[in-house]
């Protein structure tokens, strides 16, 4: 045996290599070190409403506060049983099949759940379908799982909406799954019922589950109008993943949850898997499901936000705005969800490189944005901002990209003529 080497690396997982997740990574990480040298960063890399002042509504953390005294010992692995109550009520009102609190999961927000649906679903080599751009928890998911993702493209030609015919034509035999995003992080699409009909009608001939990430259901602008997935799926098993963190603005309570519905004999064998799983986790964070009924069946307070007038509405329109008076940006307009997804156009965008730009960004304007590449795109040219900052917040930051990408645009000019 060879003497030991205090410097000897332990290895990691080599699948760890194949796992983009910038949103939190090398950028963000540069971030923490700027501020350690006294450096005044806006930072919009994170749909994290705490961080811009938004605070959970004040009859959720009531509800919490007066059961404190309930909150020390562990729950059953599915979640407290009237939390799951009034998610199967809140489900079953919308139309859900089989909605009951025996096929709901509570979870240490929806990543947890998201983790723990892949693991119980997937065989090493097994394909996911996955949206491009997608949230890249999905993507990572399945491949620590031993999975594939397989990217079906969101065009921006076409409003980031999906194509069925090209999701149908992405089906193989190692298909399990097909993954939703509605409305969408990071595009802010949000999809018709027409739509979401054709891609259950495909779910349905290949027999593959839907995994449908809802999070931000209640997020919308205009007249856009939310369509839950697992109404149009009927029997067909579908799992809807929903929690309090975005529309609800408490993302540091970490609740989540995901619904099983469809035919309980084709769903059994999921259903034990996931609550075998959850168990082998104990439970979820037992003081933030006290606030979920209050949430499902309380007052409304995200709309309001999301109207005229409300912030929510205003920091779209500052973002809107900004991008059509750029000449270098060109944007569609968010229809949910809490970010845009701009894209860089014109000279600016000759040989753009997006974590590049970002970084860039960072050093030089004190503005920490996402490349578009790390939501598992194949282009270069776009960025993911979030709404959650005041308005005029969001108006100086557009202020600075455009004097970056000016400067940019002026020095392709300048070689062009050279």
């Amino acid at each position: 045996m060879s003497p030991y080497n205090p410097r000897h690396k332990i290895a990691t997982r080599t699948r760890l290599t194949e796992v983009r997740y910038e949103i939190r990574g090398e950028l963000a990480r540069r971030a923490r070190e700027l501020e350690g040298q006294g450096r005044q960063l806006i930072k919009l890399n994170i749909g994290n409403p705490g961080a811009f002042g938004f605070r959970a509504p004040e009859h959720l953390q009531r509800a919490i506060a007066d059961r404190i005294e309930r909150t020390d010992p562990y729950t059953h692995q599915q979640g407290l049983p009237e939390a799951r109550e009034a998610i199967a009520a809140f489900h079953k009102a919308r139309g859900t099949p089989n909605a009951s609190p025996e096929r709901v999961f509570v979870g240490n927000g929806v990543s947890e759940l998201i983790d723990i649906a892949l693991r119980a679903l997937l065989n090493p080599g097994e394909e996911v379908l996955v949206p491009s751009p997608d949230y890249p928890l999905w993507s990572a998911a399945t491949i620590l799982n031993d999975g594939r993702p397989v990217y079906y493209k969101c065009d921006r030609d076409n409003g980031f909406l999906p194509d069925p015919d090209q999701i149908e034509s992405l089906v193989s035999s190692r298909t399990r799954a097909i993954v939703l995003i509605n409305p969408n992080n990071p595009t802010g699409a949000n999809y018709p019922r027409d739509l979401l009909e054709r891609i259950v009608a495909i779910a349905q001939r290949y027999r593959l589950l839907l995994l449908v990430d809802e999070i931000y259901d209640h997020i919308l602008y205009d007249d856009a109008v939310f369509q839950p997935v697992a109404p149009l799926a009927g029997d067909l098993p579908c799992l809807s993943f929903g929690g309090l963190s975005k529309v609800h603005r408490a993302c540091g309570w970490r609740v989540g949850w995901a619904v099983l519905s469809g035919d309980p004999v084709a769903c059994g064998d999921f259903h034990h898997a996931m609550d075998l799983l959850g168990a082998l986790r104990l439970c979820a964070n037992v003081p933030g499901q006290f606030a979920i009924e209050q949430a499902l069946h309380g007052a409304d307070t995200i709309t309001p936000l999301c109207r005229p007038g409300g912030r929510l509405y205003e920091t779209r329109r500052a973002l809107v705005e900004a991008c059509d008076a750029s000449p270098h940006l060109s944007l569609v307009a968010p229809a949910g969800a809490l970010y845009g997804f701009p894209r860089v156009v014109g000279p600016a965008a000759q040989g753009f490189d997006d974590h590049g730009f970002a970084l860039q960004m960072l050093e030089e304007e004190d503005v920490l944005i996402v490349p578009g590449t790390s939501f598992n795109v194949p282009y270069r040219d776009h960025f993911r901002v979030t709404l959650l900052p005041e308005a005029p917040m969001l108006r100086e930051v557009f202020t600075r990209i455009d004097r970056v990408l000016a400067r940019r645009a002026e020095g392709e000019r300048r070689s062009a003529v050279a």
